[in-house]
């Protein structure tokens, strides 16, 4: 009998990571699996772990059960009335997995960086964040063994990071800095905690997690799968496909601009120009890539009362036949925890399938679910689509 698989989320007590654990939950009591790409035609038979069969757990920084967060997103009507009372077992089940992380001041502003479970953990002889990634390591690994893991997929959708400059080059001169002083952010280090401790690694982010070739190499030497980055769930997954359209017609594209109104928490940390900044980068990639230079840009408010919804505007301006001006402009409104939730779910499933097959390094043709695709140039989401479906058929 299959065994299950584990997953692990950093950012475990958010909204998007408190949607996917309910949302796994609800699909086990009936629930429609609507925005769960991998319950399709084309992954039926690709042998991955059915999604009753993911446990769930994590690190966080904030000790809000997700029992009161299921009542805040219900509320707030992301979640239906009535599932946090059904599902109330599941959610205690992963709240026992989740370990706080003390110190939530951003590392990139030189604050605090998280130093694990230490209430769980005896004093480690492994100096600065070396021990740290020891300990968060540690956390994975007595998750695993709980539970008999087959897998385990580290995920994280923690809040979006400043920009963070790594400067060591190599795996073998980060082990020796990690050890002297602080050369990474809060993110990197969740990665390397989650290689040392046999994990696949996801960034649904765009912070630097997995950015540096320092830490990748650190995943290649483990034997271990890696992908990301800044999932695509808005106005960025409309683009990769209405982009596509103006080039296969054509129709020259003059300027792109968009406005992004986001409440919550995404929007608050979004607030920050720096983290902002990481942001913007992954959204205006694709269009680039897609299209080339194009004027306009891309913007983003904070609006609090939209709580965890959120709205995007753009404006599209091209040209016809002879060069007659012409403009586009759509509206995209939704729920950013209800679609995110399930590209999770659809990550952690694919990346146990990799770990399956042994699958060492970048996930590329993962790329159908990110801004900013890991080692892959390609944006537009059909093609993306079908090389995903391509790597799923190739066992």
């Amino acid at each position: 009998m299959r065994r299950r698989v584990g997953v692990w989320l950093f950012g475990a007590r958010g909204s998007v990571a408190t949607t996917t654990i309910a949302g796994a939950a609800a699909l086990d009591h009936g629930a429609p699996a609507a925005g769960v790409v991998t319950e399709l035609p084309d992954f039926s038979s690709a042998g991955l772990v059915p999604t009753d069969q993911l446990v769930f757990g994590g690190h966080d920084v904030v000790e809000t059960p997700l029992s009161k967060q299921v009542e805040r997103l219900t509320a707030g009507g992301v979640l239906p009335a009535g599932l946090g009372t059904l599902i109330t077992a599941e959610l205690a089940e992963a709240e026992r997995n989740i370990t706080l992380l003390p110190g939530n001041r951003n590392a990139a502003e030189g604050g605090d960086l998280p130093v694990g479970a230490v209430a769980h953990h005896p004093p480690d002889p492994q100096p600065g964040q070396f021990g740290v990634v020891r300990r968060m390591a540690e956390d994975i690994r007595a998750f695993r063994l709980r539970y008999d893991l087959e897998h385990v997929v580290a995920i994280n959708v923690a809040s979006t990071e400043a920009p963070y400059e790594v400067d060591v080059d190599s795996a073998a001169e980060l082990r020796m800095a990690l050890g002297e002083r602080d050369v990474l952010p809060p993110s990197s280090l969740g990665a390397l905690a989650a290689f040392e401790a046999g994990a696949a690694y996801m960034d649904f982010t765009p912070s630097t997690s997995i950015k540096p070739e320092a830490v990748r190499e650190w995943a290649i030497e483990k034997g271990l799968p890696y992908g990301g980055q800044d999932a695509k769930t808005g106005e960025t997954l409309v683009k990769s496909v209405l982009a596509p359209m103006f080039v296969h017609r054509a129709l020259p594209v003059h300027a792109w601009s968009g406005t992004n109104l986001l409440g919550g928490g995404d929007g608050a940390t979004l607030a920050d120009p720096r983290a902002a900044e990481s942001k913007g980068v992954s959204k205006e990639r694709g269009l680039s890539e897609m299209l080339g230079d194009v004027a306009g840009e891309v913007h983003i408010d904070y609006v609090d009362p939209m709580g965890d919804w959120k709205t995007a505007w753009d404006h599209v301006v091209f040209s016809g036949f002879l060069g007659v001006r012409m403009t586009l402009q759509f509206t995209w409104q939704g729920c950013d925890s209800a679609l995110a939730a399930p590209l999770v779910l659809d990550l952690a499933r694919l990346s146990a399938l990799a770990l399956e097959r042994k699958h060492v390094g970048a996930m590329p043709f993962l790329g159908f679910y990110f801004k900013d695709p890991i080692e892959s140039s390609e944006h537009a989401l059909a093609r993306q689509y079908d090389a995903l479906v391509r790597w799923v058929r190739e066992c």
